[in-house]
């Protein structure tokens, strides 16, 4: 079987800045909305996915676990200025209405669960149908590290396709990285992993394990390509950088592995807390196929409202695409 997972709200709010500059709120939401949609027919068009599942967000068990975790994002929502409050509301908004019209009247699934982000919903499913084929539907780096022989990833925004052998363009010709001129490569995801926790991540206010350590290392200090290398063996390499200890600007002394074992706990998409993961693969083999019908003519009607004549001309394609029920055997 083959499914499209689908990190929603990451797809319909990061396709809100393609919108022209100047666009005003109704043609910005109409924007999200076609890229959103548009994403999907490209991906039918090149995979032929099974059927497709929408991943929504709850409130994170991380933020319960480490009080800083995506708190910049609160902060950068209170700094709003009155008629960027105003958009955002709009956004949100209709962002609740398409969640609401998907689950009602598709055959696809709408899944959410307590306490998990849509990238835990995401990492659950591919590891518990590890036969299947996946494609995630996700401008979101941080996936990268489940890339896999049959794990791939589709920006449905910069429309690129990301293999573990590298970044194709919407036609399947190489997408060629402007600094080498050869071809773009995402790299070992099991290394992208490890860079990600010793780095942290700023967008989620995840800091880092170990401020300015240099990729490469010196004769006189070793650098995270020489700890990564010997992190099986967790020889003088590992233990020379993970035994260091540094300040920060508080004042307050962390040792590097404290603060790296901390931040896999909060990126590996592999290190829930074992009570999310029970809880969450419950949710997910518990899911049950939907019988709706005339899917194409309730597309139309909400392209419709939302005023996306050129994406209402695709329904029939669009109906096939939200009309696969989940397979049987799946649960």
């Amino acid at each position: 079987m083959k499914y499209l997972l689908v990190d929603t709200a990451n797809m319909f709010f990061r396709a809100r800045h393609v919108a022209a500059r100047g666009a005003d709120s109704w043609s910005k939401i109409g924007m999200s909305l076609h890229i959103t949609f548009n994403a999907l027919l490209k991906t039918y068009r090149q995979s032929k996915p099974d059927h497709v599942i929408f991943c929504l967000e709850a409130r994170s068990w991380r933020k319960d676990h480490t009080a800083s975790y995506k708190r910049n994002r609160q902060d950068n929502k209170d700094a709003m200025s009155k008629t960027q409050a105003e958009e955002d509301k709009m956004f949100w908004e209709t962002y609740d209405e398409l969640v609401k019209w998907l689950d009602a009247n598709t055959n696809s699934s709408v899944i959410r669960c307590d306490h998990a982000e849509a990238d835990d919903l995401i990492a659950r499913w591919i590891h518990l149908h590890p036969g299947d084929d996946h494609i995630i539907c996700s401008t979101d780096s941080d996936f990268y590290q489940l890339l896999a022989p049959n794990v791939i990833i589709e920006n449905g925004v910069t429309s690129q396709t990301i293999r573990l052998d590298g970044f194709y363009d919407d036609k399947g010709k190489p997408v060629i990285d402007k600094k080498t001129k050869e071809h773009k490569k995402p790299g070992d995801p099991k290394w992208i992993l490890f860079e990600k926790i010793m780095r942290g991540d700023t967008t989620d206010n995840v800091f880092s394990a170990y401020p300015g350590v240099r990729t490469k290392g010196t004769s006189k200090k070793v650098g995270l390509e020489e700890a990564f290398a010997d992190r099986e063996q967790k020889g003088y390499s590992w233990n020379n950088m993970m035994l260091q200890r540094w300040i920060d600007h508080d004042g307050v002394e962390h040792r590097v592995l404290d603060r790296y074992e901390e931040n896999k706990t909060l990126i590996d998409l592999t290190c829930q807390p074992p009570e999310i993961k029970q809880n969450i693969d419950n949710y997910l083999m518990n899911l049950q196929p939907k019988q709706v019908g005339m899917v194409g003519a309730k597309f139309m009607k909400f392209c419709g409202k939302f005023e996306l004549e050129r994406m209402s001309q695709s329904a029939t394609q669009m109906a096939e695409i939200l009309g696969k029920s989940l397979p049987k055997e799946t649960v």
